[in-house]
């Protein structure tokens, strides 16, 4: 996965981005990993820095049906056990734990160690009526996740992870999920649309090379919503989609900069022919970044999906 995140694609694990500062191999937020290790390194700070535009991105009005959902689970006398798929240092627990009622163990999936001792220290503590939340971590693969490993589970959850995956993978997790009757929330999934204000002519090329990039290999990028959505479908479940776009201001203007840097960063990697207009076009746009007239609007898509009760209802 990336494993989660992308620009804003940057995923949350960090992810899915190229970046242009030095040391970011080409993908934003993400740091060179030792040459016999292919486990991709996301740097903390970056996932800290999209934090608070994440948290305010993230579409509340799919809590409602999952809250209903969770308080009619079986065995729903327990803990609410929740599977944070690509954790990264732990930004989906901090917003959504305060967010659900009961005492609650989150068990967070990824599979950099680096990361998840950050998720660990900045661990929730409490849910929303007060109730204890505790945390454990698991280091691994997600993309072969399986519905033995979601046993007893209430929740399976993932911030910025579905574009970074391929469609084996997307197959697998809406299976395990229907398999152990798991609904799922998984949160800012790019989509393929950036809009700037004020526009540039050039934005439409970057943008293009950037959807381009997020396709490499067998990744899905902004493909990653509609396959997702038909295989949770295909497994019985019924899924919610709600809009959930990043909305980048003067008040974000760090995190709109850094932004930048790897999203055209990524696009001139997938295509070079930019090079040559990519420096100008760059500074430009940051100029008006740190002017406070540059306006962003990164567009994601939140997905829930609630399988098939055993009683047959969705």
């Amino acid at each position: 996965m990336s494993t989660t995140a992308t620009p804003s694609g940057v995923p949350e694990q960090g992810v899915s981005e190229v970046g242009v500062q030095d040391g970011v191999s080409g993908v934003p937020g993400q740091r060179a990993s030792a040459p016999d290790d292919d486990v991709p390194r996301y740097a903390p700070q970056w996932l800290q820095l999209r934090e608070p535009a994440d948290a305010a991105a993230r579409a509340p009005e799919l809590l409602d049906p999952l809250r209903i959902r969770l308080a009619n689970r079986p065995g729903r006398g327990g803990d609410l056990v929740i599977h944070d798929l690509g954790c990264g240092t732990g930004s989906m627990g901090r917003w959504l734990a305060p967010r659900l009622d009961g005492a609650q163990h989150w068990i967070l999936h990824d599979r950099d160690p680096y990361l998840l001792h950050f998720a660990t220290v900045g661990a929730p503590h409490a849910a929303a009526d007060g109730s204890r939340v505790t945390v454990t971590t698991q280091r691994g693969d997600i993309g072969r996740l399986t519905a033995d490993a979601l046993t007893g589970a209430s929740l399976v959850t993932a911030s910025a992870l579905l574009d970074v995956l391929t469609r084996e993978e997307i197959d697998r997790l809406a299976a395990a999920c229907a398999g152990a009757g798991v609904p799922a929330l998984l949160t800012l999934s790019v989509v393929g649309r950036v809009e700037f204000t004020p526009s540039d002519p050039l934005d439409a090329e970057f943008a293009e090379a950037f959807n381009a990039h997020q396709r490499r290999g067998e990744l899905l990028g902004p493909d990653a919503i509609t396959a997702a959505c038909e295989a949770f479908d295909r497994h019985g479940a019924t899924v919610r989609v709600h809009p959930s776009p990043w909305r980048l201001g003067a008040d974000e203007a760090d995190l709109t900069a850094e932004w930048l840097r790897g999203w055209v960063g990524a696009a001139v990697e997938e295509r070079p022919a930019l090079a040559a207009r990519a420096e100008s076009y760059l500074q430009s746009r940051l100029a008006a970044c740190a002017a406070g007239e540059l306006h962003v609007w990164v567009h994601h898509s939140d997905v829930l999906a609630l399988p098939r009760s055993t009683g047959g209802a969705a």
